[in-house]
């Protein structure tokens, strides 16, 4: 009687022995994801429903077949719990070897960060509004200007030699002209003025006056 009985819970326990643990809490062994679809797009958001968890758990699987270029991870191998109205759940990936275990965290986050964009753009979200809590976002190529920026500084530096060059030769026409034209008639008077006084007295006995030349 005990070893039908003891047979009995085991046939009871084996399916839920088998089944990998989907915890939530520091102590899990998932991640956990939030999603802000709200704040990423406004009035035009869509409502969060088994539908969408289904594509959630199927860009996973996707993931998953990417990284490991494998074909047997499917939709049930991903699991979710903990979900809550305001979409945020934890979710783990059990192995396509064995059903029983989990797959390893690091390849769980390696498979994630290959494929966040193709994951963002099925949700219509980016790093900040679809957030998996410990798996950091990939870092997005840098922006390649249509112009290389030592260019532009060459560019900046050729305009200014090139300036200062033309106003060096304006300012010598300038001066050129000036001269051809001779002083103005202001500085002719001036220097007529300073001329006679600079003369003082004539000495008359060089004078071509006949009163001071005669005997």
């Amino acid at each position: 009687m005990s070893e039908r009985l003891a047979l009995l819970l085991l046939l009871c326990l084996a399916p839920a022995l088998a089944q990998p643990p989907c915890e939530t809490g520091p102590a899990s062994r998932g991640y956990e994801v939030r999603l802000s679809i709200k704040t990423a797009l406004g009035d035009k958001a869509y409502t969060w429903n088994d539908n969408e968890m289904f594509l959630f758990r199927a860009t996973l699987a996707f993931s998953m077949r990417t990284y490991y270029n494998s074909d047997q991870y499917n939709v049930s191998s991903v699991l979710v719990c903990g979900e809550t109205p305001r979409v945020s759940f934890w979710f783990v990936v059990v192995s396509h070897d064995d059903p029983t275990q989990l797959v390893v965290k690091t390849e769980v986050e390696r498979a994630v960060r290959m494929s966040r964009h193709r994951i963002n753009s099925a949700f219509l979200l980016t790093d900040r509004t679809l957030e998996f809590l410990g798996i950091l976002p990939t870092l997005a190529a840098p922006v390649v200007p249509d112009t290389p920026p030592w260019l532009i500084v060459f560019g900046v530096v050729i305009g200014l030699v090139g300036a200062g060059i033309v106003l060096l030769l304006l300012s010598s026409m300038h001066q050129r002209r000036r001269k051809k034209k001779g002083p103005p008639e202001d500085e002719v008077v001036e220097n007529g003025i300073a001329q006679e006084s600079l003369d003082g007295v004539r000495n008359r006995a060089f004078t071509d006056d006949e009163r001071f030349t005669a005997m």
